[in-house]
């Protein structure tokens, strides 16, 4: 039997509702909130919502809020990120005394992130009346009662660290905007107190990260396979997997090995999944019991070169010891020969991973990655690199149908959907974009650049209608869209136009 959702039977009169209640003959009162209040109501709370929608495609970030209130890890009976920050909401304002006009903004975002409903600004003088209304106040109670989820207080606060740094500042900074409203500007010195009280710094490297802690081979094969494109890498990788699990059949049958070094070469153009695939290969080696613990630690030269003698050995060291049990990922690695002021402590960098590979070959991966050209040329300076890496993948430029795939995954992780017009005005666009590629050209970063960009045109578009519809807030129209000399000029920007 499906269980079901713990709030689905909150408090169902909204603002909207409550316009049917309100007595048309009622006289005029003063007004509490004016047309340019409820703009920027309008404004804040759509942002606010959006947000909500990209944390709830965040699995382990929905499942670690679930998981404070023992909800199953079934998806059917997750309960959503905004349900959880209006919870937040009633337990900030909670025992403080609101007047109307604040009243007012805390059911303008219970609207919003519950029902999706926009309160037009038009219709200014029939909300001031909603407000003054008896109704208004009971249901404003009711609603508090309801909204707040168990018997903790500040889910999405208190788990905003599990972000990276730029969702985690976002979603600070929307919160922070969301309780202004509702208490007034004259609260910000105590919300900002607040939230620093309650957002605190873990001692977490946010350069290495963990592979899930129920993980398979077929969780990591489906998760591949699910990437757009990389044909050739994915058939790389399943070679490689067929050659270690015989590998351990034979260990298991008392019979020799080869030496399978695990030190990888990651040839290509950037944003073309090199990083992703990485981690993928260290929970497969851990899967596979090759490695221990299956982490990624991501870094480059900035990250081991340091500016006096001696500082790099120590640097590089300590970055090492944390990859033990799992890959040591360098991107760009080429930079680390690579130097033209003198001075340079690259090739100490160099000398003391090669040795770390040695002392650490069982249970340590070193992938290192860059453009084609340049990853040739480093391994082949140094006979230490050209003995211990000899596994090459080659990544390869997006094509403009699998560009196209990549910002449709993108469409659909936060629910928007793309117009006929949009769809052709994208096609032709990945399609001149691939026309005019070379070595440094994004590929998916340039579809995610694009594709903020379109949302970023989107928001200023809706915002300006009247009544907002859940259709009207998912679609992406040829409007949204950049032309497509202008998203080249933007990419290629020493390109002038022909």
């Amino acid at each position: 039997m499906k269980k079901q959702n713990p709030i689905s039977s909150l408090f169902e009169n909204s603002l909207e509702s409550l316009k049917n209640y309100i007595d048309n003959q009622l006289e005029s009162t003063d007004a509490v909130i004016d047309v340019n209040f409820v703009i920027q109501l309008k404004s804040d709370a759509y942002q606010l919502l959006q947000l909500c929608k990209e944390l709830n495609q965040d699995q382990s970030f929905v499942q670690h809020i679930n998981d404070l209130v023992g909800q199953a890890n079934d998806k059917n009976v997750w309960i959503k990120t905004e349900h959880f920050l209006l919870s937040d909401l009633v337990s900030i304002l909670k025992n403080k005394s609101l007047d109307k006009k604040q009243l007012f903004a805390f059911a303008y975002y219970y609207d919003v992130l519950r029902n999706e409903i926009f309160a037009d600004e038009k219709a200014i003088s029939t909300l001031n009346k909603i407000i003054q209304s008896e109704k208004f106040s009971q249901n404003i109670a009711q609603l508090q009662n309801h909204s707040k989820i168990g018997n903790q207080e500040k889910y999405i606060l208190n788990s905003l660290n599990s972000l990276n740094h730029s969702k985690k500042d976002t979603a600070q900074k929307l919160i922070e905007k969301s309780i202004e409203n509702i208490l007034g500007q004259s609260a910000t010195t105590e919300i900002q107190k607040m939230l620093q009280e309650t957002i605190k710094e873990e001692p977490k490297n946010p350069a290495i990260s963990y592979p899930p802690n129920e993980d398979s081979l077929e969780k990591v094969m489906a998760e591949l396979n699910g990437m757009i494109g990389l044909e050739n890498i994915k058939k790389d990788i399943s070679e490689l997997i067929n050659l270690l699990e015989i590998q351990k059949k034979r260990s298991g049958q008392g019979l020799p090995n080869i030496d399978i070094a695990l030190h990888t070469v990651f040839l290509g153009p950037p944003g073309t999944g090199k990083t992703s695939v990485a981690r993928l290969l260290s929970r497969i080696f851990k899967i596979l019991g090759f490695l221990s613990k299956g982490q990624l630690y991501e870094t480059d030269r900035e990250g081991l070169v340091a500016g006096y003698v001696g500082q790099t050995a120590i640097k590089v060291d300590k970055v090492t010891d944390e990859s033990i049990g799992g890959v040591l990922f360098i991107d760009e690695a080429y930079s680390l020969t690579q130097n033209a002021l003198g001075n340079d402590y690259g090739s100490e960098a160099i000398n003391t991973i090669l040795k770390r590979m040695e002392d650490n070959r069982d249970d340590l991966a070193v992938v290192v990655a860059g453009y084609t050209e340049p990853m040739q040329l480093f391994v082949e300076s140094n006979p230490g690199l050209r003995s211990r890496f000899n596994r090459y993948f080659h990544f390869e430029h997006f094509k403009p149908q699998e560009l196209f795939q990549i910002f449709e995954s993108l469409c659909k992780k936060t629910d928007f959907v793309l117009t006929d017009d949009a769809i052709e005005k994208l096609q032709e666009t990945f399609e001149l974009l691939y026309e005019k590629k070379d070595e440094g050209f994004g590929n998916a970063r340039v579809v995610r650049n694009l594709f903020e960009k379109c949302v970023q045109n989107q928001a200023n578009r809706v915002i300006k209608i009247q009544t907002i519809t859940k259709d009207v807030l998912r679609a992406l129209t040829e409007e949204d869209i950049p032309e497509p000399k202008e998203t080249v000029q933007t990419v290629f920007f020493s390109l002038k136009e022909e």
